[in-house]
């Protein structure tokens, strides 16, 4: 079950003389190999065996012009500052970001080995519920203790800017949808116009991470411990209910519509796993914080990546990049905005 990288994708090959120089240069002489992670649809990932020692390293997807989105040097510095006070955070070894090396700038970390849950447990867990739901809590209080963190005396104090996170947030993906859109979907512009007029009051802020879900934490192999947090592109400073949302957002459970099981980022509809509700419910009480609209949180994590994967689907749609997996997303920007406004409706997450 552990997380094992593949061959590289046709169209994402790295300059391997430069980046061996480049790797000389940082560690000294060694061999080279490198080979892809396949999981993710932004930054590309890569296992690079230098020598003896083992690297991840992360860059841009090829062709992207959004360079807000793929910032590595963001990444690098929240990794660097963080790794020291929250332990599931990699350590990072160097950042390149001239992009005179690879084309673009990147940087490279340790790796973290173990399990990575994506569609399904373990057969040996699957019967194992009290098991499967340790599974999850140890995912939600991973997320409570990086929202405990004290991100000013991590450095971190000037990573965000809070005051009026939230509200920047809808405006900020609502224009990035508009920029993007190729398709009518009205489900995605309801959903926008509610959250604009629904937006909460803003509670203490924390570092987050902002794509806070099964497959972007690493388990050990007893599946009772995290070991890693992966996939920091996102990470600032503001308010944690959103994170929360957020991670809510990918959760799928038994009696959602059937269509949004195709979107499942984990496991988390098998049985025994926690409800939405729950999982909220957990987040809430060992954090001590208090969330009067959940559904606000829930719908917003959910139009979010119905735009992240709008904004792929158009790269894909304007040629920028050949990769088909991006072809069929923009089903699920309509799986995805449409369960928001079932949430909507209903009134619950």
């Amino acid at each position: 079950m552990e997380d094992a990288p593949r061959g590289i994708r046709p169209g994402e090959e790295l300059d391997a003389a430069k980046l061996s120089a480049y790797l000389d240069q940082q560690f000294g002489p060694g061999a080279l190999t490198v080979s892809q992670f396949p999981g993710g649809h932004s930054n590309l990932t890569y296992l690079v065996r230098h020598g003896e020692r083992e690297l991840v390293l992360r860059r841009p997807p090829f062709g992207s012009k959004v360079k807000t989105a793929h910032d590595m040097g963001r990444e690098f510095t929240v990794l660097t500052r963080l790794w020291p006070v929250y332990d599931r955070a990699p350590r990072p070894y160097a950042y390149e970001p001239t992009g005179e090396v690879l084309g673009a700038p990147f940087y490279l970390m340790e790796r973290r080995r173990g399990v990575i849950l994506r569609r399904e447990v373990p057969a040996e867990v699957a019967g194992d519920l009290p098991r499967i739901r340790r599974i999850c809590e140890h995912l939600v209080d991973a997320l409570v203790d990086l929202h405990a963190v004290d991100y000013s005396a991590a450095g971190l104090a000037d990573f965000g800017k809070p005051v009026g996170y939230i509200e920047r947030q809808v405006t900020g993906w609502s224009k990035r949808y508009v920029d993007s859109q190729t398709d009518d979907i009205p489900s995605v512009n309801e959903a926008a116009a509610w959250l604009q007029s629904h937006i909460p009051p803003e509670g203490p802020p924390a570092l987050i991470h902002n794509d806070f879900k099964f497959d972007n934490v690493i388990f050990d192999p007893s599946l009772e411990r995290i070991t890693g947090v992966l996939d920091w592109e996102m990470a600032t400073v503001g308010d944690p209910l959103m994170d929360l949302g957020m991670s809510l957002s990918y959760w799928v459970e038994p009696g959602d519509q059937q269509s949004f099981y195709q979107l499942s980022f984990g496991p988390s509809a098998r049985p025994g796993m926690m409800t939405r509700r729950e999982y909220a419910d957990r987040y809430l009480e060992r954090s001590g914080r208090r969330a009067d609209n959940l559904v606000f949180y829930y719908a917003f994590g959910l139009f979010k990546t119905a735009v992240v994967l709008q904004q792929i689907y158009y790269r894909w749609r304007k040629g920028i990049t050949s990769d088909q997996r991006f072809a069929a997303l923009i089903a699920g920007v309509r799986i995805l905005s449409e369960q928001a406004r079932a949430a909507i409706n209903r009134g619950s997450i």
